[in-house]
């Protein structure tokens, strides 16, 4: 799930899930309350403003940012085509989580009282993007494997921008040798302890476990793109790639 600037965004999506079991653990439901209510009409959801500017930051995400354009063509390829009106959703959250993926619905849920700027819609609709291509492409078992789960949040808080320099700078949070990775390792934690009702030992152990497996797992980026210009790059290479297979 991918947690509120206040608290620094980490990722919810898969966090989200099966309604099974929800009085010992409601994997992170009670964070997007909207989940469980009857969807307003078009009309009436169409006359908030949040509503409104969630859709169209959501439209300028998918339209020009290449970290998302490159997940939504190697979902594509994967055979997981992504439909803007049925896997996209702008709800009300919970304060502390910006979106998350409800891996139930195939839907990845954005935060529209949260999300406020178009830097963030990016950064929140790349990471739940993440979780969705990992769902796509892998048998996750988000709801009883922690392990499964930090791999995901590993590689969300690695590949979808949330620890570049300037975001860290953001937040006040300095270092120089293996801040980056520092900074994925905390993240991921956080994201786990949002949505499971885990011990801050048990999500570390988990993220400690998989880390390196996880961390070095670029796909579909095939580098750490800790910029637009790197995204560009990896989205140009990927593409490159794919004709390249084609031709084999």
């Amino acid at each position: 799930m991918e947690q509120g600037e206040a608290a620094s965004p980490p990722a919810a999506r898969d966090k989200l899930g099966g309604r099974e079991g929800e009085e010992e653990d409601d994997f992170g439901y009670r964070l997007f309350p909207d989940r469980n209510k009857k969807q307003q009409s078009f009309l009436v959801r169409s006359l908030f403003t949040f509503h409104n500017k969630c859709q169209l930051m959501l439209r300028m995400t998918l339209d020009t940012n290449p970290y998302a354009q490159l997940l939504l063509e190697a979902m594509k390829q994967s055979g997981c085509t992504v439909f803007n009106d049925r896997h996209f959703s702008c709800e009300n959250c919970d304060g502390c989580v910006s979106g998350g993926f409800d891996s139930a619905t195939s839907q990845i849920v954005l935060c529209q009282n949260n999300i406020r700027q178009q830097s963030h819609m990016n950064r929140v609709v790349t990471h739940e993007l993440i979780h969705a291509f990992d769902h796509c492409r892998a048998h996750v078992d988000w709801f009883k494997n922690v392990k499964h789960l930090a791999c995901s949040e590993i590689r969300a808080a690695n590949l979808s921008g949330d620890c570049t320099l300037m975001n860290e700078i953001a937040r006040f949070k300095f270092g120089l040798k293996g801040h980056h990775q520092t900074c994925v390792r905390d993240r991921a934690i956080r994201s786990i302890l949002a949505v499971r009702k885990v011990s801050k030992e048990t999500a570390e152990k988990a993220v400690d476990e998989v880390f390196d497996a996880c961390f070095n797992d670029l796909e579909p980026f095939g580098r750490i793109p800790h910029s637009k210009t790197d995204a560009k790059r990896a989205y140009r290479d990927f593409q490159n790639r794919d004709r390249y297979n084609a031709n084999l």
